[in-house]
């Protein structure tokens, strides 16, 4: 189980063994080099610790808890976790800031405790057999190297999986393979588990939101910005910065240049397609703030000769194709620096996706609608929209309108921007498959979001939704990315007070017309080139719909027409042939179908068939650079 992580850990290694207990340790040594070897033991014995992650206030704590008598035998953070579960228990969470994920054994009690930090940041996955065991670790490949699970396909997920990139719930595609929640411990004593939700995101009630002007809550999100950025440059290593030209990444370099001495170390990824480069946003910013700058153009040949061993990498088929991207750039960092900063998170709690306002433009004008127009002439409309030609820009951009679609969020939100929509999965699958999942909601996750949330604008119920699922394949995909390049990825947008504090701000300092995440670019207004600013939410471009009607075309006559597809019965031959057909004809753009598709398949064939994927991954060289000392 340990050396399955290696990626993760290669600077040390560690195991305890006691009486039906094992916990095993990789180190990637951030904090106090010399020491903080894991597991780590109590003074008397009694507890031991193995732990994942940055406490970024463990200066704070250390000396409140040297103030109470507690000496350190180290420098590191592994040691106030430590002690605080010493101290205060399975509260000791909600004492920390920052993220993480940890065990700790009691041997006293024979009592274990598994913790997550609130957002998600750090994975944590565990299986509980039926004879009570538990098999906990960082990734589910060592799972699956303890035995704990037979690999097989957990059909109740595959319907979330369709719709919505990846699992977005507490599931995942492996059959009795569980994550803990964010935000939750779980605790083990002869054989039963106990699952405790430590922290949850609260929005204040109508009347009492923030009544300030916009100019000082404005200043005041710049200060807590800064906190942030600063408190997540604790490390005894060097640091960088993922660069991608877009706003997030460019306010995060921004604030560093004014707490770090010298040189920003910055590093960028694009594609040699124009519509795929985004260098020159990356080069301003580095201009601007003179950073040590970096950065590699990947070739489709080098992404596609990735794919394999990068789903291996993620324990599930890639959610995106950035995803193969970011594994470039990390390893491109990882030759500099051991820890970068990322802009992750700052969608989900400002309000960065398009999709919002466009929900609550159909859900607003929506209900007028069908108030105010008779059904037959919805249907009228409906229909008329329905017979403009099938590769229709116009067509394309009306059918995910309120004139074509019902007013309610399923329509609206989940079926609007899910990759197969729930209307769309039966004519997928097959019949044996399609009674296999029967009666599962691809949407239960966030249902169940929707209906925990004390939010009470639109806005706020969708990026509280978002938050607590959405964002939890993006953090997966950028913690599995970076550690496979064995460095530590940090993300200052998900700081939990500044999270908790955005959350409190009236909606029109996160959406404001059509302008998104309003208070952070009024914030870095005078910080960051007004192109950078005026920037529409562009995503990571991948020209992967382009390949696939092009010179990797092969790839989809191989992992989602093959034979070896087909078997599984799983998909109808029919439906994804023609899936197929239509993308590569150029009328329509199914590019994330099929891309889902394609990295199901290479699961299946990496997991549940035991296929061995290439050891290696291709050689990372960066191209010439804008590099400004």
């Amino acid at each position: 189980m340990r050396d399955s992580l290696v990626h993760r850990g290669p600077d040390g290694a560690g195991l305890y063994m006691d009486h039906g207990v094992g916990l095993g340790h990789r180190r990637l040594s951030i904090v106090d080099l010399a020491h903080g070897a894991q597991p780590m033991a109590s003074d008397d014995g009694e507890l031991q610790i193995v732990y994942n992650g940055e406490v970024f206030n463990h200066p704070m704590l250390m000396g409140e808890l040297e103030g109470s008598g507690r000496r350190y035998n180290t420098h590191c953070d592994t040691e106030t976790v430590l002690r605080l579960v010493e101290r205060d228990g399975a509260a000791a969470p909600e004492r920390l800031r920052g993220m993480f994920a940890f065990a700790v054994w009691n041997r006293r009690t024979r009592t274990l405790l598994l913790a997550r930090d609130r957002l998600g940041i750090k994975p944590l996955y565990y299986v509980h057999a039926d004879d009570g065991a538990l098999y906990f670790a960082s990734e589910i490949k060592a799972l699956l190297a303890a035995g704990a699970v037979s690999p097989s396909l957990n059909y109740g997920a595959l319907p979330d999986f369709l719709a919505n990139h990846a699992p977005s719930g507490n599931e995942t595609l492996f059959a009795g393979v569980r994550r803990l929640p964010p935000g939750h411990t779980l605790t083990w004593r002869d054989g039963k588990v106990e699952l405790r939700e430590y922290w949850d995101l609260h929005f204040p009630p109508a009347g009492t939101v923030e009544t300030r002007g916009d100019a000082e809550l404005v200043s005041e999100f710049g200060e807590r910005f800064q906190e942030a950025v600063r408190l997540r440059l604790m490390a005894d290593v060097p640091l960088g910065m993922f660069l991608s030209g877009g706003i997030d990444s460019a306010a995060i370099t921004a604030a560093m240049s004014k707490l770090v001495d010298g040189p920003i170390k910055t590093f960028s990824v694009a594609f040699a397609e124009r519509e795929a480069n985004e260098l020159r946003y990356a080069r301003m910013v580095s201009e601007r703030y003179r950073t040590d700058h970096h950065e590699i153009v990947v070739s489709p040949e080098q992404f596609f000769d990735a794919l394999p061993r990068l789903v291996w990498h993620e324990d599930e088929p890639l959610a995106h194709p950035s995803s193969v991207a970011l594994n470039f750039v990390s390893r491109l960092a990882a030759e500099h620096v051991k820890v970068v900063l990322t802009g992750e998170g700052s969608d989900e709690t400002l309000a960065g996706y398009n999709r919002y306002r466009a929900t609550i433009f159909n859900r607003t004008f929506g209900q007028r609608y069908e108030t105010l127009t008779p059904r037959a002439l919805r249907s009228l409309v409906r229909g008329g929209i329905g017979a403009l030609p099938g590769g229709s820009r116009v067509r394309q951009k009306l059918s995910r309108t309120f004139l074509t679609r019902s007013a309610d969020l399923d329509t609206l939100y989940f079926d609007n921007f899910a990759v197969f929509a729930r209307a769309d999965q039966p004519g997928l699958l097959t019949a044996a498959a399609r009674e296999r999942v029967a009666g599962v909601d691809p949407y239960a996750a966030y249902h169940a979001a929707l209906a925990a949330t004390d939010a009470h604008t639109l806005l706020d119920k969708l990026l509280y939704t978002d938050t607590k699922t959405y964002l939890h394949e993006l953090l997966m995909k950028q913690d599995q990315m970076s550690m496979a390049a064995s460095i530590e990825s940090r993300v200052p947008f998900l700081d939990h007070p500044l999270v908790e504090w955005v959350a409190a701000l009236p909606q029109r300092l996160k959406l404001r017309g059509v302008t998104t995440k309003w208070v952070l670019r009024e914030a870095m207004r005078d910080a960051l080139p007004p192109e950078i600013l005026s920037r529409k939410k562009m995503g990571f471009p991948v020209p992967v719909g382009a390949w696939f009607r092009g010179p990797y075309r092969h790839l989809l006559e191989e992992y989602v027409l093959g034979e070896r597809a087909r078997e599984r019965g799983i998909f109808q031959p029919d439906a994804v042939r023609s899936l197929v057909a239509r993308h590569c004809e150029g009328g329509e753009n199914h590019s994330e179908r099929l891309w889902a598709l394609v990295t199901f398949e290479m699961w299946q064939r990496t997991f549940l068939d035991g296929e061995e994927p290439s050891e290696e991954l291709p050689e990372v060289r960066a191209t010439a650079a804008a590099a400004l000392t």
